[in-house]
């Protein structure tokens, strides 16, 4: 009798057990409880990106102020110079470092080439109603031989911005590239100073970046290489702009403002959320050249310490910053092709 006794409780207790856990997952399951990392996923299942409306569903940022002359943002592909005094981390010299010329050669002929432009120029029109970059009309022209890759050529390392990887402009043009002369381009992305800093330790064969004075400085350091048929070490082909992005509601009345400076001198005095880049890139680099002198804003983390009420510094990529931006309500600084393929995807980073 004890026995049976013992052997109904654990069936009772086995029973609450199992009903427990199944409405636990039962809850997982409810939208209202579901982690946005879990939404990110979902548009994995489309293969083409649209501007439907049910995309932005949720979304609570949009672009505020574009086309604003402090706001256009040029980008440049510079070939390494194999004989450059590569140094690792702690600025010691290294040795040994084989730098891909004749790949980067390729690959820089190829992206000056008609058939680069015309992809790049088409790219985004028929997702976004609008081409993500547009080439510049003085842009070098490539019109040769492009030669094909050997064993010993075919693996070029390209270190670039998070801009070109994010707003899948890379996704779009290499396969052209690769199928057609063998190459496979190893792409490295982050902030424009971390892919420029990759270079300087030996890291890559050719940079593509979008910040005028760290490329300049880059250029005068000895890291760069001009490559034949070409003028310059620095390669400025195409460009697009930089835009505001902040809540659909515009606390700081941003969209009012006669000029970007202006924007961002309302978000200051009114101290509404911003999410910087943080990391030394092109857009971080682009950003603090906007906020009032009056403020000391700079690259270095020191000058917005007494801000941090406000201003938060992020150390990430364009698509986090976006991320967070609409999960705070805040405002962000972000190149136009990178929101644009973030606001199609309904929010989804990567």
């Amino acid at each position: 009798m004890t026995k049976r006794i013992c052997l109904v409780v654990l069936s009772v207790i086995f029973a609450i057990s199992a009903f427990g856990c199944a409405k636990q997952q039962a809850a997982v399951a409810t939208p209202a409880d579901a982690s946005p990392i879990a939404i990110q996923a979902e548009p994995q299942q489309t293969a083409e990106p649209t501007v439907a409306p049910v995309a932005n569903e949720g979304l609570g940022i949009k672009i505020l102020l574009e086309q604003d002359a402090d706001m256009i943002n040029n980008y440049s592909v510079i070939a390494v110079n194999s004989a450059a005094p590569f140094k690792d981390a702690d600025g010691k010299a290294v040795s040994g470092v084989a730098i891909n010329t004749a790949g980067a050669q390729a690959f820089i002929d190829w992206l000056m080439s008609d058939e680069a432009a015309k992809l790049i120029a088409e790219y985004g029109v028929a997702d976004y109603g609008e081409a993500l970059f547009t080439l510049k009309e003085d842009k070098p022209v490539f019109s040769g031989d492009i030669h094909p890759a050997t064993d010993a050529t075919k693996i070029i390392r390209l270190s670039t911005t998070t801009s070109v990887n994010d707003s899948g402009l890379l996704d779009y043009l290499l396969p052209a590239f690769e199928s057609k002369y063998g190459y496979e381009v190893d792409v490295s992305a982050a902030g424009t100073g971390k892919a420029i800093a990759a270079a300087t330790m030996g890291n890559a064969d050719v940079i593509l970046v979008h910040s005028k004075t760290q490329e300049e400085k880059f250029i005068a350091d000895g890291y760069a290489m001009k490559v034949d048929g070409f003028d310059t070490e620095r390669l400025t082909f195409m460009y697009n702009y930089f835009v505001l992005v902040g809540p659909v509601a515009d606390p700081a009345k941003c969209a009012e403002a006669g000029s970007v400076k202006e924007a961002f001198a309302r978000i200051a005095e009114g101290k509404f959320a911003f999410v910087s880049r943080g990391d030394q890139s092109g857009t971080h680099t682009k950003e603090v050249s906007l906020w009032p002198e009056s403020l000391g804003i700079t690259t270095d983390p020191a000058s917005v310490a007494a801000y941090t009420d406000w201003y938060f510094s992020s150390n990430a990529g364009m698509g986090v910053c976006l991320t967070m931006a609409n999960e705070m309500d805040g405002y962000v600084l972000s190149d136009k092709a990178t929101f644009l393929a973030f606001e199609a995807s309904g929010g989804a980073v990567g």
